[in-house]
């Protein structure tokens, strides 16, 4: 059974082991025992343990961004990151919602595609030569 519910802090370590998987170390780890302890978390669940997370925060110019969407590179491919996308839209508190991806990750891309978010602008300089692109979902 899949579940799609709020961290809580005994998840804390399967979730910064999953994010060191994708990024090859644990550096945001204090970043994500704050979310969790913020009730910004969400995790996809399944018997075999956490699937992917997605990380939000509700201070984005007065809308909801989307900060980190993870999902575990084992679990890729069957629709976790959608899920996750779709699951908070729903519960999000603006009619807005906003989220980001570098240019260069045409997975991503394709996942906020699929999910029905649409491009609305760049923003240059934060990583050298691969601009973040800014998507939006209208509820």
């Amino acid at each position: 059974m899949t579940q799609l519910v709020e961290a809580r802090m005994e998840h804390l370590d399967e979730i910064c082991a999953i994010d060191q998987e994708v990024i090859g170390d644990y550096s945001r780890s204090g970043n994500l025992r704050t979310a969790i302890n913020e009730k910004r978390c969400i995790i996809q669940q399944t018997e075999k343990g956490i699937g992917g997370f997605l990380i939000f925060t509700n201070d984005f110019f007065e809308n909801c961004f989307i900060s980190l969407v993870i999902v575990k590179p084992s679990e890729r491919r069957m629709g976790i990151a959608t899920a996750l996308l779709a699951f908070y839209v729903e519960m999000a508190a603006t009619p807005k919602i906003f989220s980001s991806t570098n240019q260069s990750n045409t997975s991503m891309h394709k996942v906020f595609e699929t999910a029905g978010f649409i491009k609305s602008g760049c923003i240059e300089n934060l990583d050298e030569g691969d601009p973040e692109i800014i998507y939006v979902k209208y509820k």
